[in-house]
């Protein structure tokens, strides 16, 4: 792969960086990673993975932008307001950098449509704001032998993991099953810290990059807590996959996510 003029000033501190160099830009020039919900973390991770190069970039989102989401959502705009989400943040994306692919699916993610959409790509990202949802990014990636990155954020408090095939734990095997509706409060009802979502959304881009890149040591088998009042981060370490994981374990029991569709009720966005 020729980089183009303006590729080689573009991308200059990456070819500049040991551990990148022209070797990893083009690995990120062709790779593909999808972001379910073009929330608060969603936005930060679709625009520095856009500004990284990374070649085909999938944004998941049914929503429209409102008002509320503009004090954490950054890829979208006042002017926006109204447009589909996954559309509006392909709009940013392309400024950012038009030299990239977006596929936007302004679509709700189901159990019906999740395993054909992250088929095609390297790394997903979940950036969805309710538990059924996660559980379903989990399972159907798990299935499908995807890494991905979760985020979760609220109030004042953040946390990411990555989950990598045969490599550590997924997310069930550390949170086992999908709490009940409406225990533990939501960001609408509890409310969040705009700048929190710009943190672990761009640590979950950062993992993107680095498994694209095989580079440094990801957040497998590690759940990175921080706490934006303290200013304070903290690892929870977990060695290995559950035995009795429901999706991952010796016998799991959970090899379709369309037959265990009644798992997955809520149906979710972005944060």
């Amino acid at each position: 792969m020729m980089f183009s003029t303006e590729e080689i000033e573009r991308y200059s501190r990456h070819i500049l960086l040991k551990g990148v160099g022209t070797k990893g830009q083009k690995a990120l020039l062709e790779s593909k990673v999808l972001i379910i919900g073009a929330g608060g973390l969603g936005a930060p991770a679709a625009m520095y993975l856009a500004a990284a190069g990374v070649g085909t970039i999938g944004i998941v989102d049914d929503d429209k932008v409102e008002l509320s989401n503009l004090q954490r959502q950054i890829i979208h705009k006042t002017g926006t307001v109204g447009l589909n989400k996954a559309d509006s943040a392909g709009r940013t994306i392309h400024e950012i950098n038009p030299g990239i692919c977006v596929k936007a699916y302004p679509v709700r993610i189901t159990p019906e449509n999740i395993m054909p959409v992250i088929q095609e790509y390297d790394f997903v990202i979940d950036g969805v704001d309710n538990f059924p949802t996660k559980f379903l990014i989990n399972d159907a990636c798990v299935i499908a032998g995807k890494p991905f990155s979760h985020g979760g954020i609220l109030q004042f408090e953040g946390q990411l993991m990555t989950y990598v095939p045969q490599k550590g734990p997924c997310y069930r095997c550390i949170f086992e099953g999908i709490p009940p509706e409406d225990a533990v409060p939501s960001c609408s009802q509890a409310g969040v810290l705009g700048a929190m979502a710009g943190i672990i959304g761009s640590l979950q881009a950062l993992e993107a990059l680095k498994y694209i890149l095989e580079i440094g040591d990801l957040l497998v088998g590690r759940i990175l807590v921080f706490d934006g009042l303290k200013m304070t981060f903290r690892t929870v370490t977990y060695r290995s996959a559950s035995e009795e994981c429901k999706v991952c374990g010796s016998l799991p029991e959970i090899t379709d996510v369309i037959k265990n569709a009644d798992q997955y009720t809520q149906a979710g966005c972005g944060l």
